[in-house]
Order: C-alpha cells, then sequence, then structure tokens
C-alpha cells in the first residue's frame, strides 16, 4: 500500500506520467552496475573499442580551423535540421535503393535526436489513448515502452524469415475490421534491418505486400495508414550481408511511408543523431512538436556528421565496426553452437548487435524465473525474451525466449557468458 504522501504525489501525475513505467532495460542496467563481475550479454551497446576518437578529434578540428564556421556552429541551427546533412541523408538514401538523383526530396527530412525521438514524435502526432498500432511479434521492446506509457495498445503480427508473414497481417485487418475497431488503428511498426530482437531483416516483397494490405484497408479506417519502416541497424550490416532496398523505393506508397534512421549507432553513439523521412502533412505536424521539446537537434552534432559523411571518414568507420562485429557474432554463433542444448533455435545475425534465441517452452526465462537467477548466480546476465512481446489478448505471451547481445563484450568473454548460459540450459533439458 502506498504511503499517504505517495498517494498524494501520485494523485498529481497526468495519466501519462502515472502509466510510465521504469524501462526493462534500465533495470538490467542496474543489475549489471551493481553486480561488475557480471558477464552482460544484456544492453545492445557499441563497442567502446571501436568508438571513432581519433576521427572525431579530427573532425572537430575541421570544423573549429575556420573561425566562421566555428561560430555559426556554436550557434542555433535550423530546427528542421542543418541542410547539408538533410541533403546527404536523402541522397544516401537514394544510392543505398537505387534510386535516381532527385528521386527523395531533402525536405521530407526531420532531423532528431536519435531515432527515439522520432518515434516518440510519431506517437504523439498520431495516436490518442485508447488508439491500436501493429506491431512484430516479437519487436523493439523499448518502442512497447513507448507505446504503454501513452495508453496505445498494440496488435501482434508473427514474423517469418523474411519479415512480417503477410497471411496473419490479412487475418488481423480483417479481424479489425469485422470487429469495427479498424478506425483506432493508427500505424504498422516494422524493423526491417538485423531486427531487434529476431536479427530478421524484412525482404523488399514484403514491405510492399505490406503496403498493399494497409492500402486495402484504409477505407474501413477512414483515415491513412501508415507503415512505419524503422531502418535504425540499415548501416549495420556486416561485409557479406547485401541489405534489400526500403519502402522508399516504392513510390507509389510515399504518403504512407514514415522512414526513420540513424547516425549514432553506425558512427558514435554519443552522437545522438538520428533523421526521418516523413509525408509533407506529416512532416510538418512533427517537426511543429519536436519544436517544442528542444528546438531542434544540436547543431555542433549535426555539423560533425556532416564533414564525416563529405570526407568519408563516416563510410570508412562503418565499413571498420562491420568486419569487427562479424567476428563477435561468428564467436557467438559458434559458441552457442558448442555449448546450448540441440533443443535450442538461434538466428545467425548478419547485422546489428544480438542475436536471437527460442528455447523448449519448459523452459521460462523471465525476470522471475528460476533459470534467469540461476544464471545471475552464474554471473551472466541477458534479456528475457518476453519483455519483446506486446500484449495482445489474441494469443498467450511467449515466456522461453532470450536476446543476447554481443556489441559491446570482449570476445573471450562472450564465449564464457554463453558457456555459463548452456550449463544452466543443459541442467534443464
Amino acid at each position: 500500500m502506498l504511503r499517504k504522501r505517495d498517494r498524494s504525489e501520485r494523485l498529481s501525475l497526468s495519466r501519462q506520467g502515472s502509466n510510465t513505467a521504469p524501462p526493462a532495460i534500465a533495470w538490467l542496467m542496474s543489475q549489471a552496475l551493481a553486480h561488475p563481475d557480471l558477464i552482460s550479454l544484456a544492453a545492445g551497446f557499441t563497442d567502446n573499442d571501436f568508438l571513432p576518437v581519433a576521427e572525431a578529434r579530427e573532425l572537430v578540428e575541421r570544423i573549429f580551423g575556420e573561425s566562421e564556421r566555428a561560430r555559426a556552429t556554436l550557434q542555433y541551427g535550423p530546427g528542421v535540421g542543418v541542410t547539408r546533412l538533410r541533403e546527404l541523408t536523402a541522397g544516401r538514401l537514394e544510392r543505398q535503393d537505387g534510386q535516381a538523383p532527385g528521386s527523395l526530396d531533402p525536405a521530407s527530412v526531420l532531423v532528431t535526436n536519435g531515432s527515439q525521438q522520432l518515434l516518440y514524435i510519431l506517437t504523439e502526432a498520431l495516436c490518442d489513448p485508447g488508439d491500436l498500432i501493429l506491431v512484430e511479434d516479437p519487436t523493439y521492446f523499448v518502442f512497447l515502452s513507448i507505446m504503454q506509457s501513452r495508453g496505445i495498445a498494440a496488435r501482434t503480427v508473427p514474423m517469418c524469415p523474411d519479415g512480417l508473414d503477410l497471411e496473419s497481417l490479412d487475418r488481423v485487418l480483417d479481424r479489425l475490421r469485422r470487429e469495427g475497431e479498424l478506425p483506432r488503428l493508427k500505424m504498422l511498426y516494422s524493423v526491417t534491418y538485423f531486427q531487434n530482437p529476431t536479427g530478421i531483416s524484412t525482404s523488399f516483397e514484403k514491405k510492399r505486400g505490406t503496403l498493399e494490405l494497409l492500402r486495402r484497408y484504409e477505407a474501413d479506417a477512414g483515415h491513412p495508414l501508415y507503415y512505419v519502416e524503422d531502418a535504425v541497424y540499415r548501416e549495420m550490416s556486416f561485409p557479406d550481408s547485401v541489405p534489400a532496398a526500403s519502402a522508399l523505393a516504392l513510390p507509389e506508397f510515399r504518403e504512407r511511408i514514415i522512414y526513420t534512421g540513424t547516425y549514432s549507432k553506425p558512427f558514435a553513439t554519443g552522437v545522438r543523431v538520428g533523421f526521418g523521412l516523413l509525408p509533407s502533412f506529416l512532416h510538418e505536424v512533427a517537426f511543429n512538436i519536436k519544436s517544442s521539446h528542444d528546438f531542434g537537434t544540436a547543431h555542433l552534432l549535426q555539423e560533425i556528421l556532416v564533414e564525416a559523411l563529405d570526407t568519408g571518414i563516416y563510410d570508412r568507420h562503418r565499413e571498420k565496426i562491420s568486419r569487427g562485429y562479424a567476428l563477435k557474432a561468428q564467436a557467438m554463433v559458434e559458441a552457442v553452437t558448442e555449448w546450448f542444448p540441440p533443443e535450442a533455435r538461434f538466428t545467425r545475425p548478419e547485422g546489428g548487435l544480438s542475436m536471437w534465441v527460442e528455447l523448449p517452452q519448459t523452459i521460462e526465462t523471465g525476470p522471475e524465473s528460476s533459470f534467469f537467477g540461476e544464471t545471475m548466480r552464474q554471473g551472466v546476465l541477458y534479456v528475457p525474451g518476453e519483455y519483446a512481446f506486446a500484449d495482445d489478448p489474441i494469443r498467450p505471451c511467449p515466456r522461453s525466449s532470450l536476446r543476447l547481445a554481443f556489441g559491446n563484450t570482449k570476445t573471450e568473454r562472450i564465449r564464457q557468458g554463453i558457456e555459463r548460459l548452456g550449463a544452466a540450459l543443459r541442467a534443464r533439458c
């Protein structure tokens, strides 16, 4: 029971303030800090040794070597984003998608404080409490936290090895139509490259099929149904991986596509710069909301990225870390193959920072489970897979999976951590 003071304070909160729970990853990080000897395979951090310290120093010296540019950089910048960075972003996406120059309008780009800010802005712009969003099953659990805090409900769509199961998506949409709930649906959210948590990448054909289905049901919804393509890991591909084109390569659907990406993870996570490409009407609304938040993303950080992109430093760094993370992922795959029981099923990462493992249903992996407690005693930490499954009345929450991150853990520690997890698993299989 709350103390009187606690109850009074809680009554002063807004509905959103009351609904906002501590993020699951914050608790996991606190465990790692409280137990420094733990091998943490939980937090999806980048590797400190891969951060571009020398490159960043060179970039800052270039910027501050010109007094006029330095003064301009230290002043407020355009709230929508630095013009040159928006141009570079649009051109970069055109090349990645194999589109002609000029196919994307830089005016459709909104620069944000990481891609996370754009996701929050979208829910604020499009959703009221009680509205619905379709999500992959499983999905990025931090986005689920945003939804939960704003009182937005989820409906889930199972995944195939190449993205959403389109037959299941059709059934979910049809059920919402028959139950009169389509007007509550505002968007479908999909992490399309090396998905966090499963590692699955969505094929171009699945992106087209998803947009076609959303268009088919729009009349019953009575408003646009947006496809949010979260491409946060697109530039975290390994050397032999060839990512598919984005949904932006489908110009006939462009007014229903919201594309979000980031420069943080591929370059330096401390450079909190993300971006979105939005339809014109929604771009204006999102910019107005962002202006109320912060008047614009840090000008200095944007100029650092402009210089990194213009000089080629960004791409050279990205190629270097691609090789480094591929080696870490391979070490994790080899260790899981050696130490986990044959009943365990896992992805082989082709990019990103993590691996997804599904265990027999008899082994629960949640934070209150005996298995989680045993692994903590063994000195290893993982993300319980149940965090990535939305509450959905049409299916029980799966509780026998885990996400393993390799980004910020040394190779030998990865092997040790997997061996410890394997010992705990074999005792139960």
